[in-house]
Order: structure tokens, then C-alpha cells, then sequence
């Protein structure tokens, strides 16, 4: 049984928002007229259940980043949800997600490198792309709203991308386009946003994957494959202040957050749906999501989790954090917002209920670790 890494000393909690206002990097940018301002949550809609094939989710066990492991139990988990053939198709483009959050600046936990802690490491991004152009993909991107290109660069990926010829993307920027489009929330009418402001890669290409760490959230409780997509949007069209290098407008105002932040993820990923999602919950932490966090510390899960249906992926990612992926606030680890696990089910979205997702590989039981919320 894993364990986990002496945590950290407890120290004052820093939200996000006052970090980056302390280290003194706001970017520059103008509001533009697409920012929407905070609004009343629509009423969750309710989507029928109808009957289908369980959802199946993989886990496999890699206790490092070394990388004939990694490519291996990453083909392996591939082979046990079904292969990638109905996934990606000879000539497609693919756009792989993955969580640089917080950037450089943000530092280290305790002298150990981000991709050890806190971001998704370049081994899995790597892996994940052979197996992509192996299935016959024609372009591969690696994209994400970095908070300075450098981070692409110190965490590992530029050398990814020359080992692989995937292109790396910053969201921030509307490259290799001219401008940046509208994406419409696909389905039923949104819960916060009806349409987001997206680079037009997004959603020009085939498939869409999302690569996330496994780890708690100190506002949404976890972040795994669809949290991730938050970082999808250029940060300067959801501020609710130009001095904010975060998407405040995200967060809304006072107490806007429990209601606001776990619908808009549910928003993001109807207009840009996860075809293939994948955790890297090798190396992580518990407690928060990036050292501005006081009660962030290291954890050693050795774990990997992927599927094709986020709903599904994230909630057995949850519970192998020992945490309830049907559970709701104030509990644990969701004490801050309602879950989004729940609101993503009821949007018909798939299913967080374990009994109705087909867990193969390890046994959640045999593998989970208790993961500390950010309390």
C-alpha cells in the first residue's frame, strides 16, 4: 500500500488570488466585451437516464516516472477501455489537455519538482502521444493557458515535443489562428455561460483528450479531466478586475463561489466535450491544487487512471483519493463548492456512481489512499 510523503508545516493559507497579487506578474490584457459578468446559477437540468453500456474505467499501478513503465501501463489501460480505434481515426487531429497550473512562478513544494507534485508530468503527456499517433493521428497538440511560456519549456514538454513532433499551444494566445472564437455550450442551455472564448484549435480539431493530476482543489475539491479544462480559457476574458492574473470571473463575487465554479465546469465541458481522458496520480499532493496553498503536501499514489467518459474517469480518480465522488458540501473534500461530479450526472454527462462504471485493472480497494482536503 502506497504511502504518503511527510506532509509539509502548516502554514497560513494563501488563496490564489493573493499570491498572485503578491508576486507582482498581473499581465497585461484589456477586458474585453466578451467577459460575462457573475450570474445567478440556472436550475440544474435533469437528463433522463437511458440504457447503455456501462462506462469502463482502467486503473494501473506505476510508482515512478520512469519511462518504459509508464508508456507501458499507459498502452495497457488504452487496451483494457476498448483501444483508441473508436477514438481516433488514421488522419485525425488531436489536441491533448494538460495541468500547468499556477506557472513558474509559483515555485516548489518543499525542493521537489512541480511535475513530482503539483502538474501533469511530461512522461504521461509523452506516452499518451505515441499511443496517439500510433492509432494513426495525423497532428497532435499539446495545448494549455500557460502563465508564461517558459513553463512549457522548464517542465519538460519542449523537449516532448522535439522527441515527438506534437506542437505546443499556449491558449492564452489565439495562434496559429487569427482571432479567438465563441464556443456555444453544446445541449441544453448553460448553467453560468452559454458560450466561452477559446482559441479555435479547440475545437477545429478531431479529438479532444485531457491529461490532469490527480489532486484535491482548495475550492472545487478535486481536480482531475474535467476540471482541468478550466485552464482552456484565455484568463484576460473572465477577470472581474484587470489586476487579476486568474479568471476571477470564474470565481464570481462574495459568496457567488459554491454555486458558480462546479457549474461552469460543467458548462466548459459541454463546449468542448473529453473524448479520452487519463490521471496521472503517480506523484501528487493532497490538501490544495499549487504551493500557495498552506495545507498542500506530497503524496505517492503510484496510480494511473484513464476512460473515455470524464463523468466516469474523474469519479473512480476520486474515490481512489478516498473520497466519496457522490458526495456533496460541506463534506469533505468538497467544503468549499457543490460537487461537480454530481451536477455532470444530472446533466447527463455520465455517471459518478460506482456501481454503475465498469472498474477494471486494479481493484479501487486494493490501491486507494486517503488524500487530505484543502480544510
Amino acid at each position: 500500500m502506497p504511502t504518503p510523503i511527510e506532509p509539509i508545516t502548516r502554514r497560513e493559507t494563501v488563496s490564489r488570488r493573493d499570491f498572485l497579487h503578491a508576486t507582482g506578474t498581473a499581465a497585461a490584457g484589456l477586458l474585453l466585451a466578451g467577459c460575462q459578468t457573475p450570474a445567478a446559477p440556472t436550475a440544474i437540468p435533469t437528463v433522463a437516464p437511458t440504457a447503455a453500456p456501462k462506462p469502463r474505467v482502467a486503473i494501473a499501478r506505476a510508482l515512478d516516472y520512469d519511462r518504459a513503465t509508464i508508456e507501458n501501463q499507459v498502452a495497457a489501460l488504452i487496451d483494457q477501455v476498448g483501444g483508441l480505434g473508436d477514438v481516433v481515426k488514421p488522419g485525425d487531429s488531436v489536441a491533448i489537455k494538460v495541468n500547468l497550473t499556477g506557472g513558474i512562478t509559483s515555485g516548489m513544494l518543499n525542493g521537489l519538482k512541480p511535475e513530482d507534485t503539483y502538474v501533469t508530468h511530461p512522461e504521461v503527456a509523452r506516452a499518451l502521444v505515441r499511443q496517439v499517433q500510433a492509432a494513426g493521428a495525423k497532428e497532435v497538440f499539446i495545448v494549455e493557458a500557460v502563465y508564461e511560456w517558459e513553463s512549457y519549456t522548464a517542465w519538460g514538454y519542449e523537449d516532448l515535443a522535439a522527441e515527438t513532433g506534437a506542437v505546443l499551444i499556449d491558449l492564452n494566445d489565439s495562434k496559429p489562428f487569427g482571432d479567438f472564437i465563441e464556443a456555444p455550450v453544446g445541449g441544453l442551455p448553460g448553467l453560468i455561460y452559454q458560450k466561452f472564448t477559446l482559441n479555435k484549435l479547440v475545437t477545429d480539431v478531431d479529438v479532444f483528450m485531457s491529461i490532469s493530476k490527480m489532486k484535491n482543489h482548495y475550492l472545487a475539491g478535486v481536480t482531475h479531466t474535467m476540471k482541468n479544462l478550466y485552464g482552456l480559457v484565455p484568463y484576460r476574458f473572465y477577470r472581474l478586475s484587470e489586476e487579476d492574473r486568474y479568471r476571477s470571473g470564474f470565481h464570481g463575487v462574495e459568496d457567488e463561489t459554491r454555486a458558480r465554479l462546479p457549474r461552469i465546469i460543467v458548462d466548459i465541458n459541454r463546449a468542448r466535450p473529453i473524448n479520452f481522458g487519463l490521471v496521472d496520480g503517480v506523484l501528487s499532493t493532497q490538501g490544495g491544487e499549487g504551493p500557495w496553498i498552506s495545507t498542500l503536501a506530497a503524496i505517492q499514489p503510484g496510480l494511473l487512471v484513464a476512460g473515455k467518459n470524464p463523468v466516469a474517469t474523474d469519479a473512480v480518480a476520486t474515490a481512489l483519493m478516498g473520497h466519496d465522488p457522490t458526495g456533496e458540501y460541506p463534506d469533505a473534500p468538497y467544503f468549499r463548492t457543490d460537487n461537480h461530479l454530481n451536477l455532470a450526472a444530472a446533466a447527463g454527462l455520465g455517471t459518478n456512481r460506482l456501481d454503475e462504471i465498469d472498474v477494471v485493472g486494479a481493484v479501487i480497494d486494493d490501491v486507494k489512499i486517503q488524500f487530505s482536503g484543502a480544510v
